[in-house]
């Protein structure tokens, strides 16, 4: 694959990066902690069944970011973890914990060798996912399961500090020792309290004091009896030993913030004393005819569906950049088919058309386009601007290769893949290598057209597909797609 970063010359000067700090609320320019790298941390899936395309919306943020970050120059350190265990089906510490559910369902027996044989094949589903949809790997992933040591290790500090007390079923954090809690996305803290419903645990000091260890049957010994750290816990954990105990971006969907971001900033400031992160950024919701994608609404689509469907995951990450990463969109495959369309134009372009053009690279049009990206992610107005760059008859079509080179560096579309393996990709199959008897039909159709005998090249274009082949009328000659690829 094209190598998306050596694009970038060193202009004397890129405009700052600016992004939208979910703690703020307001847009901010961007300064890290460190000359050396900037530490993000992503919270990964529970990895109890496939990913649905509305979780995946998340990660495709978190790479656009990434990419638009290295871009600028900034080397990056990037986490993704797992959670493998511990992620109670209720925000409220009830329920039944998520990869017990997925072992029931799968008839797997509930113990700690199942759930890795469980999560081993989810977590390679999301892998596969991720690579589909040219998602940068991370720096590393993080399992929690492999990291219960340090989550162990955090909570007894948590609890030597007395932030912590102990109930029949498990060990919650006190958040009245925490007085900025909730301050992600300004949750009024009274308010949960007095809507706090009857059956909620009365063990509880305060309706939103959180788990840092359950007690069960099943999971690890600790100084608090056996069972399992809480789910905040983890990604707390997972954030100290592999980026270290302050970080530059904290990056999830909106679902996360009220709940699990704010137990992780408690959890975190508590333990060291210092600001844990110091931007927050969330993507929003992706929707299904106007209601949020869930697996308990029976609207979960995954990846393959779409693929199995002839989509790529190239056309959903096309569809889904035509967004804004705050803002929600609505799914469906009318938006999808027009992504598709357009992005197959697009690669054709890249990999037949231009395919031999060489260019000098534009460093004015370079900073247009990294103005619209260092504002906030904008990748719906670069989409547009690439657009329009493309018909820009001021430039030579080498130079409008090259910055579409540049514009698929921040959006990964696909678009600088090698041309031979693209139009492969596309299911394009050059005339010499189709069978003799649809040579022969294209033969006879193309002499109709010549004859101007529509009606018959319409017959034979219908024959074609019939023999699973599309035809594309094109400037530089007939184009051949299997329907099959």
């Amino acid at each position: 694959m094209f190598n998306l970063f050596t694009q970038k010359s060193q202009t004397a000067s890129f405009p700052p990066v600016h992004l939208f700090n979910s703690e703020s609320r307001i847009d901010e320019e961007f300064s890290p902690l460190s000359e050396k790298e900037v530490r993000i941390y992503s919270c990964g899936p529970t990895v109890y069944d496939y990913a649905h395309i509305g979780n995946l919306r998340a990660y495709v943020f978190a790479d656009t970011l990434k990419r638009a970050l290295i871009y600028n120059g900034y080397t990056v350190n990037h986490t993704i973890n797992y959670t493998d265990f511990g992620h109670l089906t209720s925000d409220a510490d009830s329920g039944e914990d998520k990869m017990m559910k997925g072992l029931k369902r799968e008839g797997m027996d509930v113990s700690l060798e199942s759930m890795r044989l469980l999560s081993d094949r989810f977590i390679a589903a999301f892998e596969a996912d991720i690579e589909a949809l040219n998602i940068l790997p991370p720096t590393q992933f993080a399992r929690a399961s492999e990291y219960v040591k340090e989550q162990i290790n955090l909570i007894q500090t948590l609890d030597e500090k007395g932030y912590l007390y102990q109930t029949s079923d498990g060990v919650y954090f006190d958040i009245s020792k925490f007085p900025t809690y909730g301050r992600l996305g300004n949750i009024d803290i009274d308010a949960l309290k007095d809507g706090a419903r009857v059956e909620t645990n009365t063990e509880k000091r305060h309706p939103a004091d959180f788990a840092v260890w359950k007690n069960g049957e099943l999971g690890w010994d600790s100084r608090w009896g056996k069972g399992f750290p809480g789910w905040h816990i983890e990604c707390s954990a997972m954030a100290f030993s592999t980026l270290g105990k302050q970080i530059d971006i904290h990056t999830g969907g909106v679902d996360n913030m009220p709940t699990h971001h704010n137990g992780e900033i408690a959890q975190c400031e508590s333990a060291t004393g210092k600001e844990f992160s110091k931007y927050w950024m969330h993507s929003e919701h992706i929707q299904i005819a106007n209601e949020k994608i869930a697996k308990s609404e029976g609207n979960g689509l995954i990846l393959k569906d779409l693929i199995d469907k002839g989509y790529s995951g190239d056309d959903y990450r096309y569809w889904l950049l035509q967004s804004h990463y705050r803002t929600k969109a609505n799914f469906s495959y009318e938006a999808l088919d027009a992504s598709k369309q357009a992005l197959t134009r697009l690669k054709r372009m890249m990999f037949i058309d231009w395919k031999d053009e060489r260019g000098k690279l534009s460093t004015e049009k370079q900073l247009e386009l990294v103005e619209i990206i260092n504002n906030d992610l904008d990748t719906p107005k670069l989409i547009a601007w690439m657009h329009d760059m493309i018909k820009d008859e001021s430039l030579s079509t080498g130079e409008r290769k090259e910055l579409v080179l540049e514009c698929d560096a921040l959006l990964g579309l696909g678009l600088s893949d090698d041309p031979e393996e693209g139009l492969k990709a596309l299911g394009h199959v050059a005339f010499e290598n189709l069978p003799q008897n649809v040579q022969e039909l294209i033969t006879q159709r193309e002499a109709a057209r010549v004859a101007q005998n529509w009606q018959e090249a319409d017959r034979l274009r219908d024959a074609l597909r019939l023999a699973g082949y599309e035809i594309t009328d094109a400037p530089e000659g007939t184009q051949v797609t299997s329907l099959e690829k």
